[in-house]
C-alpha cells in the first residue's frame, strides 16, 4: 500500500507561506514609511513561516514512519 500524504496539513502549510509572503511584501512596502509595522509584519511572517515548517516536518515524520512499517511488513 502506498504511503498517504496528509494533503490537508500541506494544504495549511501552502496558506501560510502565503501569508508569509504577503506580509514580508507589506514589510518592505512598509519600511521606510512605517518601520514599526514592517516589523511586526516580519515578526508575524516568521511565525507562519515556523508553523509551516511544523507542518511540512509532521507529514514527513508520517510519511517515514510510514515507509519504514512497509519495510517491516515485507
Amino acid at each position: 500500500m502506498p504511503s498517504q500524504i496528509n494533503t490537508d496539513s500541506l494544504k495549511k502549510a501552502e496558506v501560510a507561506t502565503t501569508l508569509a509572503k504577503n506580509m514580508i511584501t507589506q514589510a518592505i512596502e512598509q519600511s521606510a514609511a512605517n518601520p514599526q509595522l514592517a516589523e511586526e509584519a516580519l515578526k508575524q511572517a516568521s511565525q507562519e513561516i515556523a508553523q509551516a515548517q511544523t507542518m511540512v516536518s509532521q507529514v514527513q515524520s508520517t510519511l517515514q514512519t510510514q515507509a519504514q512499517s512497509q519495510q517491516s511488513q515485507s
